[in-house]
């Protein structure tokens, strides 16, 4: 998939486009379903499929107290976004100057002149321009001058529940990776590089890979059943979120136990995808008696991996 990170980037002659805008963190099963009619307008009439979305969120700038913390890095987004199918995404530098875009000069510059759209898909709440002073029905009125149609996506719902990023966050805040997943459409998942860690559990307990995760959203603290990835190489895993009490541990670490023999390199950079909660993280008297607790819940993660499986 193409990703431009300017206006500029974008070839001159780039297009025609069917264009859906948003922030799409998590990329979960309702903004899935949006890509998903993206791809297939695209394809129905010869158009390209593309993303416009926007680095960094745009509460980050305008309301920084208030911005969320995002479930999934750019790069996750990017190759979620290119398995339903979009072929190009822009991904547009959020900025005060950006903000103070009239309507109708974004709809202009952005929509018709860089990327050529000839159709739109944008959610019943979207709004957009300066001070948010556009809507939905301002974007078809601006359509019709600047040649691109609009398409309301409408509320995706899941059992009679919105599904929104913001009540995943609250769910993987809580624990819940596995209500998380439901709603996602895919596992939750940090990435990030492999690093040193203090060589306890190797010593003492049992030995793990220490994953530095660029994503800002972590999960509540505890075990989880995991997966752990490595381009093509996967592995069964055991993931333990948090400080290390019986070792009076201060910093928060997220330590991996693979369930499958480690053949070839130490991967240097991983991605862990978190299934299920096991439990709270405690502090034991001793290393062995949290030894013996770690295979308790090596134990549990086969049973529930077979079952996945």
């Amino acid at each position: 998939m193409k990703a431009f990170r300017t206006t500029d980037e974008v070839p001159p002659d780039f297009g025609p486009s069917v264009v859906t805008i948003g922030n799409f963190d998590g990329v979960h099963t309702g903004h899935r379903e949006i890509l998903r009619r993206v791809a297939t307008i695209a394809s129905e009439r010869s158009l390209i499929p593309v993303v416009l979305t926007f680095d960094p969120h745009p509460a980050r700038v305008l309301a920084p107290d208030r911005a969320p913390k995002l479930i999934t890095t750019i790069n996750q987004r990017l190759r979620r976004m290119e398995k339903e199918g979009v072929e190009a995404a822009l991904l547009l530098p959020f900025s005060l100057e950006l903000a103070r875009l009239s309507p109708d000069e974004f709809a202009q510059t952005v929509l018709a002149e860089t990327l050529h759209a000839r159709v739109v898909i944008v959610g019943d709440d979207f709004r957009f321009g300066h001070k948010q002073a556009g809507d939905i029905a301002t974007l078809r009125s601006l359509g019709e001058r600047f040649g691109f149609e609009v398409e309301s996506a409408g509320a995706i719902l899941r059992r009679g529940e919105r599904i929104s990023s913001t009540s995943i966050r609250k769910l993987i805040e809580a624990g819940e990776v596995s209500r998380a997943c439901r709603k996602l459409g895919a596992p939750f998942a940090l990435e990030g590089n492999v690093v040193k860690g203090q060589g306890i559990g190797k010593k003492q307990t049992v030995p793990t890979l220490n994953l530095a995760p660029e994503n800002e959203l972590l999960p509540q603290t505890g075990v989880y059943v995991t997966r752990t990835t490595e381009g093509d190489r996967s592995w069964r895993s055991v993931t333990n979120v948090g400080y290390r009490p019986t070792f009076n541990g201060q910093d928060l670490t997220i330590e991996t136990f693979l369930l499958d023999p480690l053949e070839g390199e130490t991967p240097g950079q991983i991605e862990v995808s978190f299934l299920y909660y096991i439990r709270d993280e405690k502090k034991f008297d001793t290393p062995e008696q949290l030894r013996e607790q770690i295979l308790k819940d090596v134990k549990f993660a086969n049973r529930l991996h077979h079952r996945l499986r």
